[in-house]
Protein backbone atom coordinates (compact mmCIF):
# COMPACT_ATOMS: atom_id res chain seq x y z
CA UNK A 1 0.00 0.00 0.00
CA UNK A 2 2.80 2.58 1.05
CA UNK A 3 5.07 1.70 -2.50
CA UNK A 4 1.16 2.03 -4.20
CA UNK A 5 0.54 5.45 -2.42
CA UNK A 6 4.06 6.48 -3.12
CA UNK A 7 3.91 5.73 -7.20
CA UNK A 8 0.50 7.96 -6.83
CA UNK A 9 2.57 10.50 -5.79
CA UNK A 10 5.41 10.35 -7.92
CA UNK A 11 2.55 9.75 -11.21
CA UNK A 12 1.11 13.25 -9.95
CA UNK A 13 4.25 15.44 -9.56
CA UNK A 14 5.78 14.60 -12.61
CA UNK A 15 1.93 15.15 -14.01
CA UNK A 16 2.32 18.39 -12.51
CA UNK A 17 5.98 19.01 -13.87
CA UNK A 18 4.59 18.75 -17.44
CA UNK A 19 1.58 20.40 -17.17
CA UNK A 20 3.92 23.53 -16.10
CA UNK A 21 6.54 23.08 -18.96
CA UNK A 22 3.52 23.23 -21.18
CA UNK A 23 2.38 26.34 -19.13
CA UNK A 24 5.62 28.01 -19.81
CA UNK A 25 6.15 26.98 -23.45
CA UNK A 26 3.03 28.30 -24.49
CA UNK A 27 4.23 31.80 -22.37
CA UNK A 28 7.37 31.38 -24.45
CA UNK A 29 5.49 31.32 -27.98
CA UNK A 30 2.62 33.62 -26.85
CA UNK A 31 6.10 36.37 -26.36
CA UNK A 32 8.09 35.54 -29.18
CA UNK A 33 5.39 35.10 -31.74
CA UNK A 34 2.49 37.07 -30.46
CA UNK A 35 1.40 40.69 -31.28
CA UNK A 36 4.61 42.97 -29.96
CA UNK A 37 2.50 45.95 -31.24
CA UNK A 38 -0.19 45.47 -28.82
CA UNK A 39 -3.38 44.11 -30.56
CA UNK A 40 -4.20 41.23 -32.36
CA UNK A 41 -3.90 38.04 -30.75
CA UNK A 42 -1.85 34.99 -30.42
CA UNK A 43 -2.02 31.34 -29.55
CA UNK A 44 0.39 28.15 -28.24
CA UNK A 45 -0.10 26.61 -31.89
CA UNK A 46 2.05 29.33 -33.64
CA UNK A 47 -1.31 30.30 -35.70
CA UNK A 48 -0.47 34.13 -34.36
CA UNK A 49 -2.07 37.45 -36.46
CA UNK A 50 -1.33 40.75 -35.29
CA UNK A 51 -2.95 43.68 -36.53
CA UNK A 52 -2.04 47.35 -35.60
CA UNK A 53 -2.82 50.89 -37.19
CA UNK A 54 -0.68 53.52 -36.03
CA UNK A 55 -3.09 56.73 -36.02
CA UNK A 56 -0.30 59.50 -36.60
CA UNK A 57 0.97 58.16 -39.11
CA UNK A 58 -1.30 56.06 -41.10
CA UNK A 59 0.71 52.97 -41.04
CA UNK A 60 -1.49 49.90 -41.15
CA UNK A 61 0.78 46.32 -40.46
CA UNK A 62 -1.31 43.31 -40.88
CA UNK A 63 0.08 39.52 -40.11
CA UNK A 64 -0.72 36.02 -41.24
CA UNK A 65 0.48 33.61 -39.23
CA UNK A 66 3.74 33.52 -37.15
CA UNK A 67 6.82 31.77 -39.29
CA UNK A 68 9.89 31.83 -39.78
CA UNK A 69 9.05 33.94 -42.94
CA UNK A 70 10.13 32.92 -46.87
CA UNK A 71 12.93 35.82 -47.22
CA UNK A 72 16.54 35.14 -45.86
CA UNK A 73 19.48 37.27 -47.61
CA UNK A 74 22.76 37.95 -46.34
CA UNK A 75 25.10 40.92 -48.20
CA UNK A 76 28.84 41.14 -47.57
CA UNK A 77 30.58 44.12 -48.28
CA UNK A 78 32.95 45.51 -49.60
CA UNK A 79 32.36 45.29 -53.40
CA UNK A 80 34.67 45.63 -55.58
CA UNK A 81 33.38 49.17 -57.12
CA UNK A 82 30.27 50.38 -57.22
CA UNK A 83 27.47 49.50 -59.78
CA UNK A 84 27.33 50.70 -63.20
CA UNK A 85 23.54 52.95 -63.90
CA UNK A 86 23.57 51.79 -67.32
CA UNK A 87 23.87 48.10 -66.73
CA UNK A 88 23.97 46.22 -69.78
CA UNK A 89 23.21 49.13 -71.80
CA UNK A 90 26.93 50.76 -70.81
CA UNK A 91 28.96 50.85 -74.20
CA UNK A 92 32.17 51.20 -72.45
CA UNK A 93 32.65 47.49 -71.93
CA UNK A 94 35.94 46.51 -70.70
CA UNK A 95 36.74 50.52 -70.44
CA UNK A 96 33.83 50.60 -67.51
CA UNK A 97 35.22 51.69 -64.14
CA UNK A 98 32.03 50.40 -62.83
CA UNK A 99 30.85 46.79 -61.77
CA UNK A 100 28.49 45.49 -63.94
CA UNK A 101 28.21 42.07 -61.50
CA UNK A 102 25.30 41.32 -59.07
CA UNK A 103 27.16 42.84 -55.91
CA UNK A 104 25.58 43.59 -52.75
CA UNK A 105 24.95 47.21 -53.39
CA UNK A 106 22.94 46.17 -56.78
CA UNK A 107 21.58 43.39 -54.72
CA UNK A 108 20.63 46.04 -52.19
CA UNK A 109 19.43 48.60 -54.07
CA UNK A 110 16.81 46.07 -56.24
CA UNK A 111 15.51 45.02 -53.35
CA UNK A 112 14.80 48.79 -52.14
CA UNK A 113 13.16 49.44 -55.62
CA UNK A 114 10.47 46.48 -54.64
CA UNK A 115 8.76 48.44 -52.06
CA UNK A 116 5.23 48.88 -53.66
CA UNK A 117 3.86 50.75 -50.61
CA UNK A 118 6.32 52.13 -48.04
CA UNK A 119 10.01 52.29 -46.63
CA UNK A 120 10.67 53.17 -43.04
CA UNK A 121 14.25 54.16 -42.64
CA UNK A 122 16.11 54.26 -39.39
CA UNK A 123 20.36 55.04 -40.08
CA UNK A 124 23.20 56.60 -39.13
CA UNK A 125 24.05 58.35 -41.97
CA UNK A 126 23.55 58.89 -45.80
CA UNK A 127 26.39 59.40 -48.03
CA UNK A 128 26.02 57.05 -50.61
CA UNK A 129 24.03 58.80 -53.87
CA UNK A 130 22.87 55.34 -55.41
CA UNK A 131 20.98 54.77 -52.49
CA UNK A 132 19.81 58.35 -51.64
CA UNK A 133 18.67 58.63 -55.11
CA UNK A 134 16.41 54.92 -54.99
CA UNK A 135 14.90 56.46 -52.35
CA UNK A 136 14.04 59.61 -54.05
CA UNK A 137 12.70 57.72 -57.11
CA UNK A 138 10.88 55.37 -54.72
CA UNK A 139 9.13 59.15 -53.54
CA UNK A 140 8.50 60.44 -56.94
CA UNK A 141 6.55 57.28 -57.36
CA UNK A 142 4.50 57.90 -54.93
CA UNK A 143 5.99 55.62 -52.30
CA UNK A 144 5.61 56.57 -48.82
CA UNK A 145 9.52 57.57 -47.77
CA UNK A 146 10.19 58.40 -43.93
CA UNK A 147 13.89 58.59 -42.68
CA UNK A 148 15.20 59.10 -39.04
CA UNK A 149 18.55 59.65 -38.98
CA UNK A 150 21.42 61.47 -36.34
CA UNK A 151 21.74 65.27 -36.41
CA UNK A 152 25.20 65.85 -36.46
CA UNK A 153 25.91 63.39 -39.29
CA UNK A 154 23.20 65.54 -41.39
CA UNK A 155 25.88 68.27 -41.44
CA UNK A 156 28.72 65.78 -42.30
CA UNK A 157 30.72 66.32 -45.71
CA UNK A 158 28.76 64.18 -48.46
CA UNK A 159 25.57 63.89 -46.20
CA UNK A 160 22.23 63.72 -48.55
CA UNK A 161 19.75 63.98 -45.75
CA UNK A 162 19.04 68.03 -46.58
CA UNK A 163 18.72 66.81 -50.06
CA UNK A 164 15.46 64.42 -49.76
CA UNK A 165 14.50 67.03 -47.14
CA UNK A 166 14.20 69.54 -49.71
CA UNK A 167 12.38 66.78 -52.22
CA UNK A 168 9.62 66.35 -49.62
CA UNK A 169 11.01 62.99 -48.09
CA UNK A 170 9.64 63.44 -43.85
CA UNK A 171 13.51 63.36 -42.43
CA UNK A 172 13.16 63.40 -38.60
CA UNK A 173 16.62 63.84 -36.45
CA UNK A 174 17.51 62.96 -33.10
CA UNK A 175 18.83 66.51 -31.83
CA UNK A 176 20.78 64.55 -28.93
CA UNK A 177 24.12 64.83 -27.36
CA UNK A 178 24.40 61.24 -28.59
CA UNK A 179 23.76 59.62 -31.47
CA UNK A 180 20.96 57.72 -33.45
CA UNK A 181 23.62 55.05 -34.59
CA UNK A 182 20.51 52.44 -35.58
CA UNK A 183 21.19 51.14 -39.17
CA UNK A 184 17.84 49.42 -40.44
CA UNK A 185 15.40 49.85 -42.91
CA UNK A 186 11.54 48.15 -43.13
CA UNK A 187 9.60 47.77 -46.70
CA UNK A 188 6.03 47.65 -46.92
CA UNK A 189 5.55 47.03 -43.06
CA UNK A 190 6.63 43.24 -44.28
CA UNK A 191 11.07 43.48 -45.03
CA UNK A 192 13.72 44.63 -42.62
CA UNK A 193 17.06 45.24 -43.47
CA UNK A 194 19.34 45.29 -40.65
CA UNK A 195 23.10 45.05 -40.10
CA UNK A 196 26.48 47.04 -39.32
CA UNK A 197 25.82 48.61 -42.57
CA UNK A 198 25.98 52.53 -42.71
CA UNK A 199 24.59 54.01 -45.84
CA UNK A 200 28.05 55.33 -47.06
CA UNK A 201 30.08 54.95 -50.02
CA UNK A 202 33.01 53.73 -47.90
CA UNK A 203 30.75 51.44 -46.26
CA UNK A 204 30.01 50.24 -49.98
CA UNK A 205 33.95 50.12 -51.12
CA UNK A 206 36.17 50.13 -47.99
CA UNK A 207 34.56 48.24 -44.92
CA UNK A 208 33.69 45.09 -43.50
CA UNK A 209 29.98 45.57 -43.26
CA UNK A 210 27.11 43.11 -43.49
CA UNK A 211 23.31 43.69 -44.24
CA UNK A 212 20.38 40.37 -43.41
CA UNK A 213 17.18 40.79 -44.91
CA UNK A 214 14.61 38.89 -43.58
CA UNK A 215 10.63 38.53 -43.41
CA UNK A 216 10.79 36.85 -40.12
CA UNK A 217 7.94 38.19 -38.09
CA UNK A 218 9.35 37.42 -35.17
CA UNK A 219 12.80 39.81 -35.96
CA UNK A 220 10.76 42.64 -37.32
CA UNK A 221 8.37 43.40 -35.30
CA UNK A 222 10.22 44.90 -32.94
CA UNK A 223 12.15 46.95 -35.18
CA UNK A 224 8.96 48.83 -36.49
CA UNK A 225 7.45 49.04 -32.85
CA UNK A 226 10.97 50.96 -32.50
CA UNK A 227 10.38 53.37 -35.30
CA UNK A 228 7.08 54.38 -34.51
CA UNK A 229 8.50 54.95 -31.09
CA UNK A 230 11.26 57.60 -32.31
CA UNK A 231 8.86 59.12 -35.51
CA UNK A 232 6.55 60.34 -32.50
CA UNK A 233 9.40 61.11 -29.79
CA UNK A 234 11.09 63.53 -32.87
CA UNK A 235 8.24 64.92 -33.92
CA UNK A 236 9.29 68.24 -33.35
CA UNK A 237 12.78 67.67 -35.32
CA UNK A 238 11.60 67.74 -38.57
CA UNK A 239 13.82 69.33 -41.48
CA UNK A 240 12.21 71.36 -43.08
CA UNK A 241 12.14 72.23 -47.00
CA UNK A 242 14.22 74.59 -48.07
Amino acid sequence: KELKEKNQLLEKQLEDCSKERAAKKKEQQRFTMGNFLGGGSSSGGGNTTASHRYEETGTTVTDGPASAGTVHQVLMFPDKAMPCKYGKTCRRGANCQFSHENTSLKKFLDFLSRAKKSVDVCVFTITCNEIAEALLKLHQQNIKVRIISDDDQSHSQGSDIHRMARAGIPVRLDNSPTHMHHKFAVVDGRYLINGSFNWTRSAVLGNRENIVITDMFELRQPFIVEFEKMWREYQNNQLRQQ
